[in-house]
């Protein structure tokens, strides 16, 4: 067994009790191995307590774990990315949500997949998150990260909104529509996909510029290098709203400008050997799917 991994914390989705079974089937597992288990404790009060396991928060798992066991789906994946960026811990994924793009492995091999992670045979990548701060008058009002995407949208009257995008403090257009998709390539299997947007591969140092609705039929998606800084500058009458990986959220105002760059920040998301990235999207995207005939 590698030594690598010694303490692993368990991180079921937000206010679920169907996790329980999953969540006590893996600690039992992990426990038989000699493993110190640490449940996460919104997640012990989900499932009616962690029974014989510690309990601990994302700061003691930050300063603690070796690798966090993500159960859930994407969503779980997603706020436990941004909880846990700065600390570093490596993330795996069982899936209990729908798609299932970032939690890969599925319930019914979860400890099957995790027993072959334990023992060296995994793969990792890398994922790159955007920083992201809201200046206004020039002053920092909000701050945070994000690893799927930031989306300025419309706000509270649903009015389309008109911006002003620049990159590296160049001018490129202004725009009306009901918003801007701004895509890591961990995110353009999500909104941004939906939106008409492009696939990334994760390998791809790539940003996705994908446009809502715009009033002008030629403003079409743009990626653009990791390396840019991206400035999107609300013009008035209309506010808006910006969200962060569809877990937080800031209001704009008119003269707000919403700035990404690239983070220093890296997620380690670890998957089984025989992950690949294809062919998780020829199943999740039932590519080559026979067509149904009534």
């Amino acid at each position: 067994m590698s030594t690598q991994f010694r303490t692993l914390a368990l991180i079921g989705k937000y206010q679920s009790p169907d996790v329980a079974e999953s969540v006590l089937s893996i600690a039992r597992f992990l426990r038989n191995r000699a493993l110190a288990v640490l449940i996460e404790q919104g997640t012990a009060s989900s499932i009616g307590g962690a029974r014989d396991f510690p309990v601990a928060s994302y700061e003691h798992i930050g300063a603690s774990a070796d690798l966090a066991v993500v159960i859930g789906g994407d969503g779980t994946m997603l706020h436990t990315a941004r909880r846990l960026i700065e600390h570093g811990v490596p993330l795996v994924g069982v899936n209990l949500g729908r798609l299932g793009f970032l939690t890969d492995i599925a319930r019914t091999s979860a400890t099957e997949r995790l027993g072959e992670i334990l023992d060296g045979a995994y793969a990792e990548e890398e994922r790159f998150m955007l920083e992201v701060e809201v200046l206004r008058s020039g002053e920092r009002v909000f701050h945070t990260l994000a690893l799927n995407d930031v989306v300025v949208n419309k706000g509270d009257l649903g009015r389309m909104i008109e911006f002003e995008l620049s990159i590296d403090g160049e001018f490129v257009y202004t725009q009306r529509s009901d918003g801007m998709i701004v895509s890591t390539p961990t995110g353009s299997t999500a909104y941004a996909m939906s939106a008409n947007g492009p696939i990334l591969h994760p390998s791809v140092g790539g940003i996705a510029l994908v446009p809502l609705c715009p009033h002008a039929l030629t403003a079409r998606p743009i990626t653009l290098p990791d390396t840019c800084r991206i400035d999107i500058a609300l013009l008035p009458p209309q506010d808006a709203r910006v969200h962060f990986d569809g877990q937080a959220r800031f209001d704009l105002r008119a003269g707000d400008c919403v700035r990404m760059t690239r983070s220093e920040h890296v997620l380690r998301l670890l998957h089984p050997e025989s992950y690949s990235y294809f062919a998780m999207l020829r199943e999740k995207l039932h590519w080559s799917a026979t067509p149904r005939h009534n």
